[in-house]
């Protein structure tokens, strides 16, 4: 058994080696070393890519933003930060940290500059992806940079270094910051910020470890307590960075699963002849989570909303509030003449004449929460959302034209500017030029 054991350790050992291929030790850190400097060609390298992917950003264009992130040279002050680190050359360590903070500066007031001159202003979804940072941006910095020292110390190059680049993208969130300057949006900035430094620190950690599993050879420390001040920075760095990315994944989880078992609880519960949810809202929040429903119909009875809330408990919904408003307070809540008004003068307007239309099907609007999410960064008061598909039968045809419709429900009423915004921002969103927006 035991003989059969050492077999497996040896064969792992054969398959996982790295010293095999490794790049003499000298080469290596040459190599690195040569990334670490900002100037010359590197500086207007990095100039020309954060204008690229400030461009990619505006137009929603991730083509473009991961045609920046190749030729983006930022991953050398990070690795060259990494490698000093784990070869106690704390030279190397501040010429990185300096030319860091250079590319950095320069990044930002680059991607300032453009979106302070760019006629689009428009928040698209690439821009919002940068400013929630979560404890999955940690491993994804982590592994890219372990990956990338892997390929830096071997013999024969290849083409994993510009994959990390994209993987870890660095450069994005510099320009969403760049982008929330411009638009005096510190939310934005502190996200996107938040996001660069998160990549930058793990990266340089995953290179640290490497520089010292490969048994790279370290400068010694003429005195110990320089070792241990370093390794404790590095420590301090390191929690102070994963912490809040840590609490930030716990409520994208948490808020996730409410969110499902939340729909699984309408959809299986809320069956009624007479009566039918009209608009849903999940709100996740420290305070408590709840759940507010529009009703149209029958009114229910007392009963059976009792009965509605102890079946919470059968969906791990515990603690949850339901909020329940029909009859007259549903009334006042929805006008559907309002609603059905506006969607159909938007729709008969592009038909030739009223009397080709032989009927509608309104389709029951579906949440969607994660445009929901990106919505309240623009527009705190939204309540719920929802999108659908209204069906137009032509009698003369015998065909069915189909039309995208929104709905949004709002705390106070949007100004009439703040909708046009929105309706443009949803029609690029869902890439459906025609989409009807109908708030509340």
């Amino acid at each position: 058994m035991s003989d059969f054991l050492k077999d497996i350790k040896q064969a792992l050992n054969n398959r996982f080696n790295l010293q095999e291929d490794k790049a003499d030790e000298h080469e290596i850190i040459a190599s690195l070393r040569k990334n670490v400097d900002f100037r010359g060609a590197n500086l207007w390298a990095l100039v020309f890519a954060i204008l690229i992917a400030s461009i990619g950003l505006n137009v929603n264009s991730t083509a473009i933003i991961t045609g920046a992130m190749l030729i983006s040279p930022l991953m050398g002050p990070v690795m060259g930060i990494g490698l000093g680190i784990g070869i106690n050359d704390l030279a190397l360590v501040k010429r990185g940290a300096k030319n860091l903070l250079v590319a950095t500066v320069i990044s930002i007031f680059t991607s300032y500059v453009y979106f302070l001159v760019t006629p689009l202003h428009e928040v698209q979804s690439e821009l919002l992806a940068r400013t929630s940072p979560s404890i999955w941006d940690v491993f994804i910095a982590f592994f890219g940079g372990l990956v990338g020292m892997v390929a830096a110390s071997r013999k024969e190059k290849n083409n994993v270094i510009p994959g990390v680049a994209i993987a870890t993208a660095l450069m994005p969130p510099l320009c969403t910051a760049g982008f929330g300057l411009a638009m005096g949006n510190w939310y934005f900035v502190l996200g996107a910020f938040y996001l660069y430094f998160i990549n930058s620190v793990f990266i340089s950690i995953a290179t640290f470890m490497m520089a010292r599993y490969l048994k790279l050879q370290r400068t010694r420390f003429d005195d110990a307590r320089v070792q241990k001040k370093v390794t404790t920075y590095l420590i301090i760095v390191s929690l102070i960075t994963i912490l809040p990315s840590i609490y930030m994944a716990y409520r994208i989880v948490n808020r996730s699963i409410f969110e499902s078992n939340a729909r699984k609880y309408i959809d299986e519960q809320f069956h009624f002849d007479n009566t039918q949810v009209v608009s849903k809202a999940f709100n996740y929040s420290r305070k408590g989570n709840s759940i507010d429903l529009l009703l149209i119909g029958s009114p229910l009875e007392s009963r059976q909303i009792d009965s509605l809330k102890k079946n919470l408990d059968n969906y791990n919904l515990t603690g949850v509030g339901l909020n329940i408003r029909q009859g007259l307070n549903a009334k006042q809540q929805l006008d559907l003449s309002q609603i059905k008004a506006s969607i159909l003068e938007d729709v008969f307007s592009r038909q030739a004449s009223a009397d080709t239309v032989k009927k509608t099907a309104i389709v029951k609007p579906r949440a969607d929460s994660n445009v929901l999410a990106e919505i309240k960064i623009l527009f705190p008061a939204v309540q719920s959302f929802g999108v659908t598909k209204m069906g137009i039968h032509r009698a003369d045809t015998n065909l069915v034209d189909t039309q995208r419709v929104a709905f949004a429900r709002f705390k106070t009423p949007l100004p009439k500017n703040d909708e046009a915004k929105l309706r443009n921002w949803l029609q690029k969103r869902y890439q459906s030029p025609d989409l009807k927006l109908v708030t509340q």
